[in-house]
């Protein structure tokens, strides 16, 4: 736990000067509010009885409160203006160094966790860190002021009482520290179990179509009650917990304040050699300082429940910033050109360490060759795609392109030479235009509308309300095809030296994919070229046709030598043409 809270203030570091001004105005507005009681207790003794005020003494002291009132509502704006400006800018470079790191970790990770349960690290676990961590230290930090100060002017008054209070003060430490222990597990659950709701909310919204034309709203619905209502459950715990904190505190600090009252009393009433003196004005100052002394008690365990949340929260955070990254490029070879010789020798790749999938896999391509893949679904098709792109890394064997070995050149350089339609499409917020040229950024508006009449997605550009200036969404109204057209077009404004298309056509009608077709024939030419494809009609032109099961190439050909060997591809070719 301090490790954690270590961790989080030291993305504080380079704002201590607002953390400077917080102390100093917190210490000011406290050290202001703690003299108070003293001008209460002097106001009290100016009326001693009946027909005997001193209303000249009183109404300076009325003046002089009501400006150290004012003055200390100043300050404790003050501070807490620094506090906002403290939480604001550290959450800012905590959620930056998060959002940054989630681009650096490597993919197994993303893949590996729910996008709601990482959008809930990034916005919800930080956003309960700013208010539980950060704000909650400044009312923490008042809190140990205040209980000094008046512990001070207690001891000025009447040192015995003081001690009294002293002696009674550390049962309400030991209930909150008892409580607290019992509550820090049920949050880092209740944490957890935020997460996983999250993320399932965040899959069922983003596929109700699915959802409803599988009819699968009721069993979505009971997996959302069962972790609604564990995280229920847990918070229910949590909070009973927190909850009992405060009532606890505040009945060790009656019982102070009780015996204060009643220890002052005997020192009005004719104990003062025992107790001391009290006049009824200290005695009103000391019951004054005395519940002042117990308040921070009280505020301070309520802040406890958020600090135990917010520290579930950042462990959460610290547990994606300390994440294996992906090894740094610097000192790898910039890979300025290629030629389209790609070869493959004795790779073997794995998911996970318990279940193999491609083995001893060799393959020689030659520059301007089309290689075509197919296979039953889990083969490795896209598999190959990962490792050649290094979105994974291969467990063993090598992997060269223009003679050069992929793990000896930069990412960025071998990833430049390929370029890349998938069958899911990606669509930002943005322009037509702007999602067009995605992947260059600098290209003219004539450039922009060629390549889009190059696959043919001029025409219903043209008739969107804004031309190339639409601005679409994911979710904007256009069909699966027109954004597959948007997301081919961005391939052929940037012109690369190789092409890798997974089920590119496969949301487009089959005229567009006739012309889509030709586009790409043209775009091939002179270009080594990866087409993932069930359709097997897209692929009979294709130079070399890969035939995979089980991670392996089990036949290897053009389409007519395939179909001549009648094996598994001509069955495959077949299932598709004959009834």
């Amino acid at each position: 736990m301090l490790k954690t809270l270590k961790r989080v203030f030291s993305y504080a570091r380079p704002y201590q000067k607002y953390f400077a001004l917080t102390i100093l105005f917190a210490a000011l507005g406290v050290s202001l509010s703690l003299s108070v009681p003293v001008f209460i207790g002097k106001a009290v003794d100016c009326c001693t009885g009946k027909g005997n005020v001193d209303f000249s003494k009183l109404f300076k002291i009325i003046f002089a409160l009501a400006a150290i009132v004012v003055s200390s509502t100043f300050f404790q704006w003050l501070m807490s203006l620094c506090t906002n400006k403290l939480a604001f800018m550290t959450i800012r470079d905590l959620r930056a160094d998060i959002f940054s790191k989630l681009e650096r970790v490597p993919l197994r990770y993303i893949d590996g966790h729910t996008k709601g349960e990482l959008t809930s690290r990034v916005i919800n676990d930080i956003e309960i860190i700013s208010d539980g961590l950060l704000q909650g230290f400044t009312q923490f930090f008042s809190g140990i002021i205040t209980i000094a100060g008046t512990l001070i002017f207690m001891m000025t008054i009447n040192v015995k009482i003081a001690i009294v209070v002293v002696i009674l003060t550390p049962l309400s430490f030991i209930a909150a520290s008892r409580i607290t222990k019992a509550s820090h597990d049920s949050y880092m659950k209740q944490s957890k179990l935020r997460g996983d709701m999250v993320g399932l909310a965040e899959e069922m919204a983003g596929n109700q179509k699915i959802i409803k034309a599988f009819v699968y709203d009721e069993r979505a619905e009971k997996r959302f009650d069962e972790i609604n209502t564990a995280y229920g459950k847990i918070g229910a715990k949590a909070t009973f917990f927190s909850s009992m904190t405060n009532p606890t505190t505040r009945f060790v600090n009656g019982l102070i304040y009780a015996a204060v009252g009643m220890l002052g009393a005997l020192g009005i009433t004719g104990y003062s050699s025992l107790i001391g003196y009290m006049s009824v004005g200290k005695l009103s100052s000391f019951l004054a300082y005395a519940n002042q002394y117990t308040k921070p008690f009280n505020e301070i365990s309520g802040v406890i429940a958020e600090l135990q949340n917010a520290i579930a929260s950042a462990q959460r955070v610290f547990d994606v910033l300390d994440e294996e990254e992906v090894p740094d490029d610097s000192g790898k070879e910039v890979l300025s050109s290629c030629n389209g010789d790609i070869s493959f020798s004795d790779v073997f790749f794995s998911y996970t360490p318990e279940t193999s999938l491609i083995e001893n896999f060799s393959l020689e391509v030659k520059n301007g060759q089309r290689i075509a893949i197919v296979g039953p679904t889990g083969c490795g098709k896209s598999t190959i795609i990962n490792l050649l792109l290094r979105f994974y890394d291969i467990n063993s064997g090598k992997i060269n392109i223009s003679g050069k070995d992929i793990n000896d050149i930069t990412r960025d350089s071998l990833r430049s030479c390929f370029g890349m339609v998938l069958q899911e499409t990606w669509i930002f917020t943005g322009t037509v235009a702007e999602n067009i040229a995605y992947g260059a950024p600098d290209a003219t508006r004539e450039q922009i509308i060629n390549a889009a009449k190059a696959v043919y997605a001029h025409g219903f550009i043209k008739r969107l309300p804004d031309g190339y200036d639409t601005v679409i969404s994911d979710d904007s109204g256009l069909s699966q095809g027109q954004k597959q057209l948007i997301c081919i077009a961005r391939i052929m404004l940037v012109d690369p030296p190789m092409l890798i298309l997974d089920e590119a056509t496969s949301s487009i009608d089959l005229r567009t994919e006739q012309r889509i077709q030709k586009a790409f024939a043209k775009l091939m030419e002179g270009r080594t070229s990866f087409v993932i494809a069930h359709r097997l009609s897209t692929i009979k032109n294709s130079d070399v046709i890969l035939v995979m099961k089980q991670g392996n190439i089990i036949e290897k050909g053009s389409h007519s030598q395939l179909i001549k060997k009648g094996g598994f591809y001509s069955e495959l070719y077949n299932s598709q043409f004959v009834s």
